[in-house]
């Protein structure tokens, strides 16, 4: 396959950015998104040009540290992460746009790297519980109900990529955030923070200058993972219920 390439470059956080036109040849379709960013580098390197930069980390779906927009869609055509899309999905002769993602809470680092930290502060805020220190517990010492487990692990899948705060038109982080309240919310263990959690995290996600929703639904069809539209509503209630009990 024969791909043309306009990419973003920018060389640091203050200087202003441009999207460059690179040519790559004889890209197999097997080759995986990232996998076909390393080739192009590998040519800009040889003819003494900076390489594109780039997150990615585990290469596997796990981490969620890869993420950029692939044709105007977060993590590309497919639903899933940039380092699990192929190649095989694009077309031979096709023109692809790579971006960085866009939010004002994600600065733009280099390129197509960009600084999450912020989903590090709202996690710090109140993604936590309480446990006691010393040896671990016994595993079957507090029963969870199925219904529940179920509920928290599904909301535990998130893995913080990012895409969804990309998709959003507003830029907003409800969809990362309600997943992350409502994994603990759903558990015992998560009891004794319930009502601060929701309070502090909501404040942070709004302190980082996230936009606000409007349940367009973008997050949720951008999420790799599948985390539900209804996680939003249900953060909604958690935030409703913390905010009469204080």
């Amino acid at each position: 396959m024969n791909l043309t390439l306009r990419i973003w470059r920018q060389p640091d956080a203050e200087s202003p950015g441009e999207m460059r036109t690179y040519e790559v040849e004889d890209i197999s379709p097997d080759m995986s998104f990232l996998e076909m960013l390393d080739t192009l580098n590998e040519t800009l390197l040889t003819r003494g040009e900076e390489p594109v930069a780039f997150d990615h980390d585990c290469r596997e779906g796990i981490c969620g540290a890869c993420g950029m927009v692939i044709n105007g869609a977060a993590h590309g055509p497919e639903r899933t992460t940039t380092c699990q899309l192929h190649m095989r999905h694009f077309a031979d002769g096709d023109t692809v746009d790579v971006e960085p993602w866009r939010a004002a809470a994600f600065p733009v680092v280099r390129d197509l790297v960009v600084d999450r930290s912020a989903f590090d502060r709202v996690i710090g805020a109140g993604g936590y519980i309480t446990a006691p220190t010393g040896a671990a517990p016994e595993a079957h010492a507090t029963a969870v109900p199925k219904p529940a487990a179920d509920a928290a692990f599904t909301h535990a899948e998130c893995i913080g990529c990012g895409a969804c705060v990309a998709a959003c038109p507003n830029g907003s982080a409800m969809l990362f955030t309600s997943a992350k309240v409502n994994h603990l919310a759903a558990l015992p263990q998560g009891a004794p923070e319930r009502e601060t959690r929701v309070l502090d995290m909501v404040a942070q996600m709004d302190a980082e200058g996230f936009g606000g929703c409007t349940l367009t639904g973008e997050c949720a069809t951008a999420c790799p993972k599948g985390i539900p539209m209804p996680s939003i509503a249900a953060m909604n209630r958690e935030y409703l219920r913390a905010t009469a009990k204080r």
